[in-house]
């Protein structure tokens, strides 16, 4: 039997591993790899569900420390690719396609959405939330993503101003919006992505999930182009921030002046938010065309 051994795949992130995860779908499905597949990883402590995640695609792949890899047969080594030019110049879903050695243009649009994630998950828990919430999530993986609090305090009312709700949020609620539970497990995670009416998030990873369960979705988008991460999702509406000063793609702070910029950002219009009001009425049309 032949052997592929894929290291640093698909790197340190919740959101890295659900776009790796189903490029390597597809290059079973497709067959362009072909028999035993090794996964060679390093896992962050600081990240209990990613191994989960990892876990539930068992029947894609083995799941081997870095260091005991088999190295014996077809060796690909993903890398840092954080550091990689490559990586910020396409979407994420065509970078890994092609290190996998398959073209991304012969792969279809709504191949490259997340279609291996919930069939694989572990029955989704009750989290105990009432029906028909709209999940916010303002915190991200890097503080260049963060939501500040007066966007997050602005998204809150104007959900709930328009009836869009309850929400439920990863940050701090206010009156009459409900603190999301913790989630012990990848399936806690997406039992509340996957339960929510809708979802608004600067997390990327929580955006890939709402694509595996086809839950509308505002993306809020500050380094990356939104065709970088949510290009192939039909439930998603991106919003990219005005951010000046800090390079696209940036995956780390370099400085103040970069927190400094994007915050900013948030605040193109003034202090007042005043582009928040009619975005939510265009999200609010949007997931509801698509309820």
């Amino acid at each position: 039997m032949s052997l592929t051994t894929v290291l640093n795949g698909f790197g340190i992130s919740l959101g890295d591993g659900i776009i790796g995860l189903q490029a390597l779908s597809v290059a079973r499905a497709t067959g362009a790899i072909q028999g035993r597949v090794v996964l060679g990883r390093t896992e962050p402590s600081a990240k209990p569900l990613l191994p989960q995640l990892y876990e539930r695609a068992t029947d894609l792949a083995e799941i081997w420390p870095m260091d005991l890899a088999p190295r014996d047969g077809q060796v690909i080594d993903i890398r840092d690719f954080a550091h990689d030019p490559a990586f910020a110049r396409i979407s994420m879903i065509d970078f890994f396609l092609a290190k996998l050695g398959i073209n991304p243009h012969a792969i279809s649009s709504d191949e490259k959405r997340n279609r291996w994630l919930a069939p694989r998950m572990a029955p989704l828990p009750d989290m105990g939330l009432p029906t028909g919430y709209v999940l916010l999530c303002p915190k991200a993986s890097i503080a260049l993503r963060d939501m500040p609090p007066e966007a997050h305090l602005a998204l809150q009312l104007g959900l709930a101003a328009r009836g869009f709700g309850p929400v439920v949020t990863q940050g701090e609620p206010v009156e009459g919006a409900i603190a999301a539970p913790f989630c012990p497990s990848i399936e806690a995670l997406a039992a509340l992505v996957a339960g929510a009416r809708a979802v608004v998030s600067t997390d990327t990873a929580i955006l890939h999930l709402a694509d595996a369960y086809s839950v509308p979705c505002l993306a809020l988008m500050t380094t990356h182009r939104p065709e970088w991460r949510v290009r192939d999702y039909p439930y998603c509406l991106p919003y990219r921030l005005p951010v000046t000063g800090v390079p696209e793609s940036a995956e780390f702070v370099r400085g103040p002046e970069d927190l400094a910029a994007v915050r900013a950002a948030w605040f193109s219009d003034g202090a007042g938010l005043g582009w928040v009001g009619p975005l939510l009425d265009q999200f609010v049309a949007f997931a509801a065309a698509r309820a």
